[in-house]
């Protein structure tokens, strides 16, 4: 679950990086679009942690249904 915690945290932290990151190319070399790059790399890697995030979601919710269906039995 460990690593569930941390994709969550990405999933907020990565888009607050890639604004900071944009206004840093801004102000070093408006003419340059390094950005880009930072923004399809992190946005890869954003995509994993959301399936991840999902997934464990899913995984949780699953598990209380099971749950929920043996109490009733």
């Amino acid at each position: 679950m460990y690593g569930a915690y941390q994709s969550l945290k990405f999933l907020f932290i990565a888009p607050l990086l890639l604004v900071f990151l944009f206004f840093v190319n801004l102000m070093t070399s408006p003419g340059d679009w390094w950005v880009q790059w930072a923004a399809l790399g992190i946005g890869i890697a954003w995509v994993v942690s959301l399936l991840r995030v999902v997934r464990a979601v899913i995984l949780l919710g699953g598990l209380a249904a099971f749950v929920a269906y043996l109490n009733r039995r």
